[in-house]
C-alpha cells in the first residue's frame, strides 16, 4: 500500500497533535545545525558565490514550528555568510515538500510573522527578497525541474518508506521487524528502503545543480543487528499494546496480522553502499547522534517518576503514528492503545535508557 495514502501527521494544535508533540524532531534539527552551517558556507566555493535566486527545498517538511526553524536557520547563515564575504544577500525561493495530507495550511497562516520577521533584516530592499511554497508529493520521485535547485534538506523523514513493503504475510503479530522476526522480515524492509533511498537520491540528481548540497538526518540503527532496541524496541512496544487490545475484545487479531509499519532504520554501512553505488553525490559528512525517547528528560534524571516517560513518549509517538493506526483499526480505541503503550514504555525504561540513533549525512552532487 501506498504511504500517500494515509500517512500525515496528526494536525491542529491539540494535545495529540504533531505541532504540540515534536520535540524529538526539533532536537534532531538543532543538533544538525552545525553541518548545515558547513554545508552553507561550502555553497560559495561549490557554486561560484550565492545565485541571485537561491532555490531551497525542505523535504518531509511536516507541520508547526519545526517547519520554519528549519528554513530560517539556513536563511540565517546565508546572510552571515554574505556578510562576511561582502556580498549580496540573495533572493531566496523556498520549497516546502510533503505528502498531499499533509496540514500545509497550517504552514500557510504562519507565513505573515515568518515574512515580517524575515525583513526586519534585510531594511532598505525594495523588492520582495523571500518567496515560500508547497509542493505536495512522495520525495521518492521527482518534484522539481531538471537542475533547478541549489539545497536540500531532510529531517526525520528518509526513514519512512514509499509503501509497506510487499511479502510480509509471515510477519505475525509483528508490525514491524522485531526480535522474533524471521529472517525474510529483516530482507524485505531492506530491500525497499534500498529501492526507495536509490530512487530519491537518482530524483534529487536530476533536480539539483553541480555543486548543491543536500543535509539529510533520519532515524537508523547503531547496530549492525536489524532487530536492535533504538531501532524497533518502540514499535514492539507498541504491537504488545495492539496485542492487548486484541485479547480485550477492542480490535481483532487478524487486523494485527495485516498491519505493518513503513519505516526502516538503517545501518550506517547500508546507507554509506548506497550513495557509492548510486553515483550522484559525494558523501562530505556522515555522523550520528542519540536522542532520548523523552527528550524533555535528557539524562532520564527523573526515570523513577512512575508515568512520566510513557506519557510523554506515547504522545511523541501518537502524534506521527495515530493517523495510519485509525486508517487501519479505527478510532474508537486510540486513547486506550496508548494508555497500554504509556505503561509498557514507563517498564521498560526503568531498566533500559533507549535511545533514538539518528544518522546525518552531507552531500556534494558531482
Amino acid at each position: 500500500m501506498q504511504v500517500a495514502n494515509f500517512l500525515h501527521m496528526n494536525s491542529g494544535n491539540e494535545e495529540s497533535s504533531y505541532a504540540t508533540n515534536s520535540s524529538v524532531q526539533e532536537t534532531a534539527i538543532r543538533n544538525v545545525q552545525p553541518i548545515l552551517k558547513e554545508a552553507v558556507n561550502c555553497c560559495i566555493a561549490n557554486l561560484d558565490g550565492f545565485p541571485h535566486c537561491f532555490n531551497i527545498a525542505d523535504l518531509g517538511c511536516s507541520l508547526g514550528t519545526n517547519t520554519l526553524l528549519v528554513i530560517s536557520n539556513i536563511m540565517d547563515e546565508v546572510h552571515k555568510v554574505c556578510k562576511e564575504n561582502n556580498l549580496k544577500v540573495p533572493q531566496f525561493q523556498v520549497c516546502l515538500n510533503d505528502l498531499f495530507g499533509n496540514d500545509f495550511n497550517s504552514i500557510f497562516k504562519s507565513l505573515p510573522t515568518f515574512y515580517e520577521k524575515h525583513n526586519k533584516k534585510i531594511q532598505g530592499e525594495s523588492s520582495p527578497r523571500l518567496f515560500v511554497s508547497a509542493v505536495p508529493g512522495s520525495f521518492h520521485r521527482r518534484l522539481f525541474p531538471d537542475q533547478s535547485m541549489h539545497f536540500f534538506h531532510s529531517s526525520s523523514s528518509l526513514h519512512w518508506l514509499s509503501q509497506v513493503p510487499n511479502g510480509l504475510e509471515n510477519s505475525g503479530l509483528n508490525i514491524y521487524m522485531a526480535k522474533t522476526s524471521s529472517p525474510n522480515v529483516f530482507e524485505i524492509y531492506r530491500m525497499q528502503f534500498e529501492k526507495d533511498f536509490t530512487s530519491f537520491l537518482e530524483s534529487r540528481s536530476a533536480e539539483i545543480i553541480r555543486g548543491g548540497r543536500m543535509v539529510l538526518a533520519f532515524q537508523g540503527r547503531s547496530d549492525i543487528d536489524p532487530s536492535s532496541n533504538d531501532c524497533c524496541r518502540h514499535w514492539e512496544l507498541l504491537a504488545k499494546s495492539l496485542v492487548d487490545m486484541a485479547k480485550e475484545g477492542y480490535i481483532k487479531e487478524a487486523e494485527i496480522r495485516k498491519f505493518n509499519i513503513p519505516i526502516y532504520n538503517p545501518y550506517k554501512d547500508e546507507v554509506k553502499d548506497l550513495i557509492h553505488n548510486q553515483g550522484s553525490f559525494s558523501l562530505d559528512i556522515f555522523e550520528s547522534f542519540q536522542i532520548n525517547w523523552d527528550p524533555y528528560d535528557p539524562h532520564y534524571e527523573n526515570s523513577k517518576s512512575t508515568g512520566i516517560h510513557g506519557k510523554r513518549v506515547a504522545k511523541i509517538l501518537r502524534a506521527v503514528a495515530e493517523p495510519m493506526l485509525v486508517t487501519h483499526f479505527g478510532d474508537s480505541a486510540m486513547d486506550l492503545l496508548f494508555e497500554k503503550y504509556e505503561t509498557y514504555v514507563d517498564k521498560h525504561l526503568l531498566t533500559e535508557k533507549t535511545k533514538h540513533f539518528v544518522i546525518v549525512i552531507s552531500l556534494t552532487k558531482v
